[in-house]
């Protein structure tokens, strides 16, 4: 299995529902463990000499620049992508979108969909509030950690 192979996988867990997968080939063995409450995922190859473990690394947090964008920042929480893809504000086109500026969102509400490797990934809300701000144009490639949305909390 080649690091490309192993990073397909690594998103693949990240779209789906699974938690954890494991993999054993005569000379190789792969464990990728997702945790619900941790955005870091660890995974570990072994090979009959050799150990190697990796962590994903976070994207660091861009700070904001004026002083406005400070005010808003600081009640506000951030939506960002859990994966690689093209963000989408609606389920097609002809379609309203998800959410607008002003909409009041649940905690689990889907707000827009990311497609990774053709796959239509809907993206649900991790928090309650009203969204201030939306982050990214329609049609737009979107990176992993990368804000989506500005949520105030109500």
């Amino acid at each position: 299995m080649n690091l490309k192979e192993i990073q397909t996988l690594i998103k693949f867990i990240s779209t789906s529902k699974v938690d954890e997968v494991a993999i054993e080939q005569k000379d190789f063995k792969i464990k990728i463990r997702r945790n619900a409450n941790v955005s870091t995922r660890t995974v570990t190859v072994a090979a009959p000499q050799s150990h190697v473990e990796e962590s994903a690394p976070s994207a660091p947090e861009s700070a904001p620049t004026s002083p406005a964008a400070k005010e808003v920042a600081s009640n506000t929480e951030e939506i960002k992508s859990p994966m690689i893809g093209t963000f989408y504000r609606k389920a097609s086109p002809d379609k309203p979108s998800f959410v607008e500026v002003g909409d009041v969102v649940e905690k689990g509400q889907v707000i827009c969909i990311i497609e990774a490797m053709k796959l239509f990934n809907e993206i649900e809300s991790e928090v309650s509030g009203r969204i201030v701000k939306v982050l990214i144009d329609d049609s737009q490639p979107v990176e992993y950690d990368q804000p989506l949305f500005l949520v105030e909390p109500v």
